[in-house]
Order: structure tokens, then C-alpha cells, then sequence
């Protein structure tokens, strides 16, 4: 499975973007999938995951009830919609999935968010 990322861009704290997840190379049926994001200086960390197909979400404490996680399978896309954005959101986020039969990863290249105080 092939993973490209889109979506990031530069926003005012308290706005809001929509990241895009699309798979190709395989499956995208057999896959969860999600986000995840790496700060400066910082390690990547887990930011929200959902099932194969799409009946439950998974979120990092510090993005619930900001952030939605959603897959539309028949276009093989995940997509995370980013409210209220706040600066510590600022990060290179990163599309994963995961394929639990064969327990193999899968990451996409980074999409650059900035949200600027």
C-alpha cells in the first residue's frame, strides 16, 4: 500500500484544516489507518486512528473533540478534519496504516501544518 499525503498549509490558531490520506498499491479494505505527527526537536506521536471499516476511531487525548477521523473506503482516502488548531499542533504529520494480518506498516511522506499564534 502506497500512502500520499495532502492538505497542510500554514493557518491562524483557531482555524481549521482537512488533511487526505490516499492509498493506492493495495487493499485499502484490509487496512486500518490514521495519523500520526513529529514536532521539532520532539518524537512522532500517535494522533488518531480508525478501523478497517471506519466503525471506530481511536484519538491522542490532546486532539479530542478538535480533531475528526474519517475513511471513505470506495476512494481508498482517509481524511482528518483539524478545528481549533492551536500552535502545539504545529507538526509534519504523517499518514499510517496498518495491516493486521501480515502486521506489516505502512507510512505516507509528511504534510507540513503550521498554526501561528
Amino acid at each position: 500500500v502506497q500512502l500520499q499525503a495532502s492538505g497542510g498549509g500554514l493557518v491562524q490558531a483557531g482555524g481549521s484544516l482537512r488533511l487526505s490520506c490516499a492509498a493506492s498499491g493495495g487493499t485499502f479494505r484490509r487496512v486500518a489507518s490514521g495519523w500520526f505527527r513529529q514536532a521539532p526537536g520532539k518524537e512522532r506521536e500517535f494522533v488518531a486512528a480508525i478501523t478497517r471499516n471506519g466503525g471506530t476511531t481511536y484519538s491522542a487525548d490532546s486532539v479530542k473533540g478538535r480533531f475528526t477521523l474519517s475513511r471513505d473506503n470506495a476512494k481508498n482516502t482517509v481524511y482528518l478534519q483539524m478545528n481549533s488548531l492551536k500552535p502545539e499542533d504545529t507538526a509534519v504529520y504523517y499518514c499510517h496504516a496498518f495491516r493486521l494480518d501480515t502486521l506489516t506498516n505502512f507510512w505516507g511522506q509528511g504534510t507540513q501544518v503550521t498554526v501561528s499564534s
